[in-house]
């Protein structure tokens, strides 16, 4: 999530008040996620407005305010709820003209930038661990990954729309670039 916030503001380096879009949990890992990227938004100069979501039915509310509270652009969480619904997201943010960092599906939804890892990957690596498993190996006993590989898709069409120009460091980079 730090990254995605570092990502907005190489894209639009005036912006002062960002966006954060989470779904309500009963866990800390709001808080978590809120941690890091106070950190990040310190050093860039970016006050952070985070609100949390129910459900779809909440969606238009968040961006309505940021909106009205001028955010420059808006940084969506990882859940289920936020991935499975990224053309609302889109929409939304772009009938608010926030550019908008999120998920892989982000951009083919018509959000601007997708920063994350493939889940899809991680799934077929879930197959190996379970081979070691099945082969007797204690799981315990197999040690824990993390990711290392992340992409970005950036969505040319988007940046238009919105008036954004995407500077090349960020273009040049990118895994996938939608035209």
């Amino acid at each position: 999530m730090a990254k995605r916030l570092e990502l907005l503001k190489e894209l639009a380096p005036s912006i002062t008040r960002v966006g954060v879009l989470l779904v309500r949990r009963d866990d800390n890992a709001n808080s978590q996620y809120l941690e890091l990227m106070r950190a990040t938004a310190e050093t860039l100069k970016l006050e952070l407005q985070p609100i949390e979501v129910r459900g779809v039915g909440d969606f238009e509310g968040a961006f309505s305010t940021w909106s009205r509270d001028q955010a420059g652009g808006c940084v969506i969480g990882d859940h289920a709820i936020l991935t499975y619904n990224t053309d609302a997201i889109a929409t939304l943010a772009a009938n608010q003209r926030l550019p908008s960092v999120g998920q892989l599906q982000l951009p083919a939804s018509g959000g601007l930038i997708g920063y994350g890892v493939n889940f899809s990957d991680f799934f077929r690596r879930a197959a190996h661990f379970v081979d070691q498993i099945l082969k007797g190996t204690p799981p315990g006993d197999i040690p824990i990954e993390q990711a290392t590989k992340f992409k970005t898709i950036v969505n040319l069409r988007t940046a238009k729309a919105l008036g954004v120009d995407v500077p090349s460091s960020i273009s040049l980079r990118a895994d996938e670039v939608i035209e």
